[in-house]
């Protein structure tokens, strides 16, 4: 496996750290201050930093780029000017012999810079013939792509927000975790992944765990008291916001790895989330008001403490300018399933987060699907590991 691939991996363990631990700091918000699109909102419109500093890496990568052709071109005039220098026009009888050395061992530099400069042409050659496969977005279709596929990403985002509104953090991340059944199928539908037997078996596995902790109980010591009717309604609106993200997060997951996973075309995914959150920002501020309608929002209001704005503020810099990045990365460097996969490893650090913070306690069979959701993630990424190992 190359480098990016293992990067590619360590960054969906940092991603599932940070996923889990800003779903905490949202419980806690929400305690004072329960907006889920305005934390929504926040968070994604802040990836349009992404564009600024997409742009100054243009400008030095392109500053750089000219001062090394500069150079290169500067070569040849530099070598005939020291060869007049060193080598006189007439060389005398007394230093012919230096002079013969000298001009042998300056040919050889030159015969060395020509086949550098040739190298450098032909690369130039067959960089342009390549580049008739995977050409690289123009800016225009980079955003227009960025712009279709924002409204999915935010739809996610605010669905797994609004559920854990109703529901612990680990039940949320459970039904998250159906998205792996999502990715494979949306996958294969659309030509980014083949299915094969080890990737059935993997999802199988990780859909069984995730019923089996389905199935399972959880109860904490710091939940308040209500009826069972309330409890039943509360939980039903959770799963279906759950599952709902989880299909939302599927068709993303693919759908970026289309657009920006092609690495020879070269698509820079800073400038897809910096567009993601520029269409964000523009246009989707009205959605707060059907919401409210459907009454899975309550009536808007700006938060009265300053504490809560810096709490908001920093866990939208966190939870989604980094970490959204971080996850993308990850997607382009391995694949849709492995990184979906792997994000169902947030149920066993969400349980663990929820007994440490809340005192919850989880049945036997809630940890053994939890066990198994991991197992499935490992599957996923042992077979991959073979496959190209031993090119099966």
């Amino acid at each position: 496996m190359g480098w990016k691939y293992n990067a590619g991996l360590l960054l969906i363990a940092t991603v599932v750290l940070i996923w889990v631990t800003s779903a905490e700091v949202t419980q806690t918000i929400f305690k004072a201050y329960r907006h889920p699109f305005v934390l929504t909102y926040l968070g994604v419109s802040l990836m349009v930093m992404y564009l600024p500093l997409a742009v100054a890496k243009d400008l030095i990568y392109a500053y750089i780029k000219r001062h090394v052709r500069k150079k290169i071109s500067d070569i040849p005039v530099e070598l005939a000017s020291l060869k007049e220098s060193v080598i006189p026009a007439s060389p005398s009888k007394a230093n012919n012999g230096v002079s013969s050395k000298v001009t042998g061992i300056m040919q050889q530099h030159a015969i060395h810079i020509e086949h550098a400069i040739g190298y450098c042409s032909e690369s130039e050659a067959t960089k342009s013939k390549l580049s008739k496969k995977p050409v690289a977005l123009s800016a225009r279709d980079l955003a227009k792509n960025s712009f279709c596929i924002a409204p999915l990403w935010f739809m996610n985002e605010y669905l797994s927000n609004a559920a854990l509104a109703y529901t612990s953090v680990a039940s949320t991340t459970i039904l998250s975790s159906t998205s792996s059944l999502f990715t494979l199928f949306f996958g294969a539908f659309l030509g980014q992944d083949s299915l094969s037997i080890s990737k059935i078996v993997a999802v199988f596995v990780s859909i069984t765990g995730v019923i089996m902790t389905t199935l399972g109980t959880t109860w904490a010591a710091d939940e308040p008291e209500a009826s069972p009717a309330e409890v039943t309604e509360h939980s039903i609106t959770g799963d279906i916001l759950g599952l709902l993200s989880a299909v939302s997060y599927g068709l993303f997951t693919v759908l970026l790895k289309k657009f920006a996973g092609k690495e020879e075309g070269g698509v820079d995914v800073q400038k897809v989330f910096g567009y993601i959150g520029l269409f964000t920002l523009v246009s989707l501020w009205w959605l707060v008001w059907p919401l409210t309608a459907l009454k899975l929002e309550p009536a808007f209001s700006i938060p009265t403490s300053l504490k809560i704005d810096e709490v908001l503020i920093a866990n939208g810099f966190v939870g989604s300018f980094l970490s959204d990045y971080f996850w993308a990365l990850s997607v382009v460097w391995t694949t849709p399933l492995i990184a979906t996969l792997g994000m169902s490893l947030t149920i066993p650090l969400a349980m663990v987060a929820d007994i440490l913070i809340h005192g919850r306690h989880f049945s036997a069979i809630y940890l053994l699907g939890s066990v198994q959701v991991f197992v499935g993630f490992l599957i996923a990424n042992l077979s991959e590991y073979l496959m190209k190992r031993f090119g099966l």
